[in-house]
């Protein structure tokens, strides 16, 4: 890796002129500027846990196991088996996914304690860097060769025997019931589920039952990991993929493996964020983001002893927005450069989070214009860039201080569009998250680094980003995350960045429009919402090709300065949180 230079000397004054240009714009103060109308549930508060889950139904399948006197993790477990039934083409069992868990409160773990489950998808083992470019059609989004080994079962379990306090069958029994007897349609499911085979009866205001996967889940409960990695599940599973093409064998189910690594730590403003370590690269972009706008701004700000400055401008403020996007540049463009499955590549997640980098890259910002695109990130012998999508999220926190934040997928919507034949659930697409032909774009565009190429038992790179921040005083400040793609990564860190810089609430931390920018295409996206003034704002510093669009669907839970939580599924998506 190459050491990190400074590209542009005659910016080195940015660390005086944009905390000065941020005061400027403090002067006037306004209220947030939503985009949503405000729900009931917006004004509740929580002192026994909350759920915070894009589907009402799975929120309170996890309240139910707060109440029955369950802890984070038990709720967590309970709330995502909920989302594989309510919310089957954005994640599922058929999936994977990460998990940060903190523990304030655990028997075993007195002192308290933080880890991080990774149970993204795997390649199969019959997989290679070359499978795509020798199996030319092979289609990586549609099709058997798409599917990855599921992780997302083995995951939840692994949570819930290590940290959680209830058994298998008390913590699946909402997402049992759920399925047999049905819910309400939502608008986002029935929108999602036009076009699909079969979706005939997704109708906005209908009910659902899925017996089916109703029969997965009691396999699960009453079998453990061995109900879905073996047996009938597993041939169900192994036969849907085999007969659409794919390479999957009962070996490769019979292999998989839950990874439990340290997370991400950091500092922000004086809070601990624990986030994801790569095969995310929602972690180091958001510690990379945090730091540098510390130094653009804050610090600078502490050293005078005054207030911060970006304490009173609304997010949208152009200042503001810039600064944002040009860390967000530098994040996307070594995310692109660098980053892969640790197992199989040499990600240097240190360098690339070091004083010295974050430094550069604070100390080369303009904040008058921007960079030439090469000059954003650390450099390496390419210039490459890369793209994910699909997801859900959900945010726990008990009354006992222990959080989860656990984001989840089965990549595009639907997956990969193989249901499992008499057991309800959709398999995922993962594999096209990884580079599958060299030299080629993939869907969104965009071409990736040989670093994310596919090989037997390799996780391909995600946006994924779930996160918790501790406050000054060690509790759970935020738990929050994202589904959307690399959206993901900026809705999440906008999200933690109202919360924690403007003092927001967790619905007014969600609700406020974003901004977006991933280094690659070289494009802005606005939520709707945002003041007419900010994009020729932005033009005016040399951002070019606006997009509207939503940029990333976050669940939130936020402590309140009175120590009561206040916590919100995004509107952009639906749901409602939900406590005991």
């Amino acid at each position: 890796m190459k050491a990190p230079t400074t590209r542009f000397a005659l910016i080195r004054t940015a660390l005086v002129l944009v905390p000065m240009a941020l005061a400027a714009c403090a002067s006037t103060e306004t209220g947030p500027k939503l985009a949503f109308e405000t729900p009931m549930w917006a004004a509740e508060r929580y002192d026994a846990g909350v759920v915070a889950a894009d589907h009402p139904e799975a929120s309170g399948a996890g309240a139910e196991i707060l109440g029955a006197g369950g802890n984070a993790v038990d709720a967590a477990v309970a709330t995502s088996f909920a989302l594989s039934v309510v919310r089957p083409y954005s994640c599922g069992i058929g999936g994977g996914g990460f998990m940060v868990i903190h523990l304030a409160d655990h028997p075993e773990f007195p002192a308290g304690y933080t880890t991080a489950l990774n149970y993204r998808e795997r390649a199969p083992g019959l997989m290679g860097p070359t499978y795509f470019e020798d199996n030319p059609e092979a289609d990586s989004r549609r099709s058997g060769h798409a599917v990855g080994v599921p992780g997302t079962v083995a995951g939840l379990l692994y949570a819930l025997e290590k940290y959680g306090t209830m058994d298998r069958a008390e913590v699946l029994a909402p997402a049992i019931r759920l399925a047999r007897r049905g819910f309400a349609v939502d608008a986002n499911f029935a929108q999602a589920s036009r076009g699909l085979p079969g979706s005939d009866d997704i109708r906005e205001g209908g009910r659902h039952r899925n017996p089916m996967q109703a029969r997965a889940l009691q396999l699960i409960a009453d079998r453990g990991a061995a109900g879905f990695y073996e047996g009938e599940l597993a041939e169900a599973i192994v036969g849907a993929v085999r007969a659409d093409g794919g390479p999957l064998t009962f070996e490769d189910l019979a292999r998989y493996r839950v990874s439990e690594v340290q997370p991400l730590e950091g500092r922000f403003l004086g809070r601990t964020v624990f986030t994801m370590p790569p095969p995310s690269s929602g972690g180091l972009a958001a510690l990379q983001t945090f730091g540098v706008l510390e130094r653009l701004a804050f610090a600078a700000s502490e050293r005078e002893g005054g207030q911060s400055p970006l304490a009173r401008p609304e997010p949208s403020d152009p200042v503001y927005a810039h600064a944002l996007l040009e860390a967000l540049k530098h994040a996307f463009a070594d995310r692109a450069r660098w980053l892969g499955d640790p197992e199989f590549s040499d990600v240097p997640t240190e360098q690339l989070l070091a004083p010295s980098t974050l430094d550069n890259y604070a100390m080369d910002f303009d904040p008058a214009g921007v960079l030439d695109p090469l000059a954003y990130g650390t450099p390496s012998d390419e210039a490459i860039s890369l793209n994910d999508s699909g997801t859900s999220h959900l945010s726990v926190v008990d009354a006992r201080g222990n959080a989860v934040a656990c984001t989840e997928t089965i990549n595009t919507g639907y997956g990969s569009r193989i249901l499992v034949p008499g057991y309800g659930f959709y398999l995922n697409n993962e594999i096209d998250d990884f580079l599958t032909v060299r030299g080629e774009t993939n869907f969104y565009g965009l071409v990736q680094s040989d670093n994310n190429l596919p090989a037997p038992g390799k996780r391909p790179l995600s946006s994924m980003t779930p996160m918790v921040v501790l406050g000054r005083d060690g509790g759970v400040e935020l738990v929050a995350g994202a589904s959307g793609g690399p959206r993901i990564i900026t809705g999440t860190i906008q999200t933690a960045l109202h919360a924690i810089v403007f003092g927001d609430d967790a619905w007014t931390a969600v609700a406020r429009p974003r901004v977006h920018h991933q280094w690659s295409p070289d494009s802005v996206t606005l939520e709707r919402g945002t003041p007419d003034s900010l994009r020729p704002a932005l033009e005016d510093r040399g951002h070019a090709a606006f997009t509207t669009g939503t940029v990333g669907v976050v669940q939130a839970i936020v402590r309140d300065e009175d120590g009561r939580y206040s916590a919100a599924s995004d509107p952009r998506k639906g749901g409602a949180p939900a406590g005991p």
